[in-house]
């Protein structure tokens, strides 16, 4: 038996990126900025290098280019969670989403990965070392964890979801505005005339969490109002958080007529407790969330609450942390994108 091919047959060789460039009639250059996902194209080359590579099915050479770039062209979405707390939040599916589609318009691969144990750390820190990654995408850091300066001291560069309570001149964040958001979700409570509003804040070992509170807190000092601080139940940012922590604040605090709560999966919880405790939703309680995932205005009654563009953070993170793998030293290490609030029928 013979492997050898058979007379007269004959193998294309792979398409090759000068192949690429030649038909779209750019520089070689140009056509391996443009399938890296670099912005610093003209539409028109983008095109041109995107419809050549299709037309003769040019694939990349990724091992090819690993070896000569020293790269492993994939980047690393990591939560720090543990698994069924970041499936069962839709917030970091659509930024998960996000990041993964510009990573692969970049032509690169993404490697999710969770960690809540101090092994995992080291584990993940240990993988990042051995060059298996480019970079990391960082969300959900709690308390004052120094995993992301250990990761820049590998030389990985790192962009954090959120502004990180400890090293934050030294490190690159994209965060939604939560003070603002905060203050105008209060504010919209107070002016709509309610007495006695609440807050069931998030955890508060993270950035979101002390920030949506100081936004609640600003707002009710700009209104004139005392801080009471029995107002405030410390919660997180799951339904089962904001269900025990409006029990706890209706316990002592019967005459809530309003609560802000952190997250929208908190408010679903902080729903849950006032009808278990006979109130009305939207009458005699109303609740205002935070984040507008797509459940929120599936509830009924749908849900008021402060809207995070979940799909620009992921895409805002994922293009800042690809412009720093190429070397720009002129990127900002602080992006805050604005939040709204959308009103339904809770408040």
């Amino acid at each position: 038996m013979t492997t050898a091919p058979r007379k007269g047959t004959r193998v294309r060789p792979a398409p090759t990126l000068e192949e690429v460039a030649a038909r779209a009639g750019v520089s070689r250059a140009t056509a391996s900025r443009v399938l890296r996902g670099d912005a610093k194209v003209s539409d028109h080359a983008r095109d041109a290098v995107h419809a050549a590579a299709q037309a003769i099915s040019y694939v990349p050479n990724l091992a090819a280019r690993t070896l000569v770039t020293g790269r492993s062209d994939s980047i690393a979405f990591l939560v720090e969670e543990t698994e069924e707390r970041m499936f069962a939040d839709p917030f970091f599916l659509g930024m998960l989403r996000s990041a993964q589609e510009a990573v692969a318009v970049a032509g690169l691969q993404l490697v999710f990965t969770v960690v809540n144990r101090a092994e995992d750390r080291q584990r993940f820190l240990a993988y990042a070392a051995g060059g298996h990654v480019d970079g990391v995408l960082l969300l959900s850091l709690h308390g004052r964890d120094r995993l992301p300066q250990r990761l820049e001291a590998l030389g990985v560069p790192t962009v954090l979801s959120g502004r990180p309570l400890s090293g934050r001149r030294r490190l690159w964040y994209v965060d939604a505005d939560n003070v603002a958001g905060g203050r105008l979700a209060t504010n919209h409570l107070l002016e709509s005339g309610r007495r006695h509003v609440a807050t069931v804040t998030g955890p508060l070992d993270m950035c979101a969490g002390q920030d949506r509170l100081a936004g609640y807190r600003s707002a009710v000092e700009a209104a004139g109002r005392d801080l009471d601080e029995s107002l405030v139940s410390i919660g997180d940012f799951t339904q089962a958080g904001g269900h025990a922590a409006t029990l706890a604040l209706l316990e002592r605090r019967p005459d809530v007529d309003a609560i802000f709560a952190a997250s929208d999966l908190a408010a679903f919880g902080v729903v849950r407790a006032l009808r278990e405790t006979g109130r009305r939703v939207g009458d005699d309680v109303t609740v205002i969330g935070f984040d507008d995932i797509p459940e929120a205005a599936e509830q009924s009654p749908a849900l008021t609450t402060v809207r995070q563009p979940i799909p620009a953070l992921g895409t805002t993170m994922t293009r800042l942390l690809l412009d720093r793998i190429e070397g720009r030293d002129d990127l900002p290490r602080r992006t805050v994108l604005p939040v709204q609030l959308v009103l339904r029928q809770t408040a």
